[in-house]
């Protein structure tokens, strides 16, 4: 096992911040000295939808730090605390999830997050099974542990509070549900997002009342999106999954913005931390050219889930795509029926290039909108059946469609 000051080095290493301070350091410490077992490591993941994305592996990635330095995983997938819903950072209370619903995303959720796990040291468990058979009288003296002031010194909570907007009873209970997973597992340190971080207090206090030594506390940043402004996120539809096919990974990463180069490379890449720093030198100092350094990052990520091979392809496929403005290797065939003319805006629907008219009409206005690489411009236009068959119409980057009749 690595010396007590390499493993914290290794641990803090791109977090947020660790509570109490000095906790998970002393805990180490122990460990080094043989005075008490290798830590029980946790996160909890709730299935909400069947992907996961780089934004999750941020928590991941700290987690497998622990298992290569000897420590346990405790991987809780919320297969109960998902059909709750996490108010983490909402505006307004999540829809209830059905036992179906999460059944049917947990059971992708697994293969996924062994892509960036190792085997073992590996707990994976199922939150429901200590959830699910809780009586109402281990529900309410759960439920005695907390007052509704402390849940009120949350941010998101009191900003609904004072602004009039409803809270349901149950989301109050989350975080109950959520810490009681730390009892239940005994964790010695939860791992989790900046957002997670009243949650993962929580978790501290139910141990305490159960007799249990309190969790140490590691957060991680959370991971912007493709737009480079919101969360990672389904909802915000940012999201670069686990499993995007080597294209489209390596497309979605080439779409971030500059200005989050580096904090991919920290956060999603196995680039040695060294090796970061001087890449962050060399882009202030102008050494470096942004669009090679971008290259560089979208291969990293795209070797993670699939291989070298795959990142290298993935890139001369983005070149003929994008740089060569080449058409990909297989495109969505439309049959164009007989319909003669075609409104432009209805093609772009009609094709699905374009979630509506007035998204078509936006992106002509854009100039994103291309019929084998020449510019559509005028939102109004009408084409004739016969100048589009067997032609490639394009809507920004990714999206094609070939035009024939059948």
């Amino acid at each position: 096992m690595e010396p007590a000051p390499k493993q914290c080095k290794i641990l803090l290493d791109g977090a947020e911040q660790a509570l109490p301070a000095g906790a998970l350091e002393d805990k180490v410490a122990q460990v080094a000295a043989g005075k008490r077992p290798p830590l029980r490591a946790k996160f909890g993941m709730d299935p909400t939808s069947p992907d996961i994305h780089v934004g999750h592996t941020v928590v991941l990635r700290k987690l497998r730090d622990f298992q290569r330095l000897g420590h346990t995983a405790v991987l809780i997938i919320g297969g109960f605390t998902a059909q709750v819903g996490d108010p983490s950072g909402r505006t307004a209370t999540r829809p209830r999830l059905s036992a179906e619903q999460v059944a049917a995303n947990a059971a992708t959720y697994l293969d996924q997050a062994r892509k960036v796990l190792l085997p073992e040291p590996l707990e994976v468990v199922d939150n429901t099974e200590w959830l699910r058979p809780m009586g109402m009288d281990a529900a309410l003296e759960l439920a005695s542990q907390m007052t509704v002031a402390r849940m009120l010194e949350r941010a998101d909570f009191a900003a609904r509070y004072g602004e009039g907007r409803p809270i349901a009873i149950s989301e109050f209970l989350y975080p109950l549900l959520q810490g009681h997973d730390s009892v239940a597992v005994r964790a010695d340190v939860e791992l989790g997002g900046t957002d997670q971080t009243f949650n993962l207090l929580v978790g501290r206090d139910l141990q305490v009342a159960a007799g249990q030594q309190p969790q140490s506390i590691l957060t991680m940043p959370l991971l912007e999106g493709t737009d480079g402004q919101a969360k990672m996120s389904k909802t915000a539809g940012n999201t670069i999954d686990v499993d995007d096919d080597p294209a489209d990974m390596f497309g979605k990463v080439m779409s971030i913005p500059d200005t989050l180069m580096v904090k991919y490379f920290r956060l999603v890449t196995d680039v040695d931390p060294d090796e970061t720093d001087r890449i962050e030198r060399a882009l202030a100092n102008g050494e470096l050219h942004p669009g090679e350094t971008k290259r560089r990052l979208a291969r990293e990520v795209v070797a993670l889930y699939h291989d070298r091979d795959a990142a290298e392809a993935a890139e001369a496929r983005f070149d003929r795509q994008f740089r060569d403005r080449a058409v990909p290797d297989e495109v969505p065939e439309f049959d164009l029926g007989d319909t003669d003319p075609w409104f432009l805006p209805r093609l772009l629907s009609a094709t699905g290039l374009a979630a509506s008219g007035s998204e078509a009409r936006r992106l002509v206005t854009q100039g994103a909108v291309r019929l084998d690489g020449d510019p559509l411009t005028e939102p109004t236009a009408e084409l004739a059946a016969a100048e589009l068959e067997g032609r490639v119409l394009q809507a920004g980057k990714r999206r094609f469609a070939r035009l024939v009749r059948r």
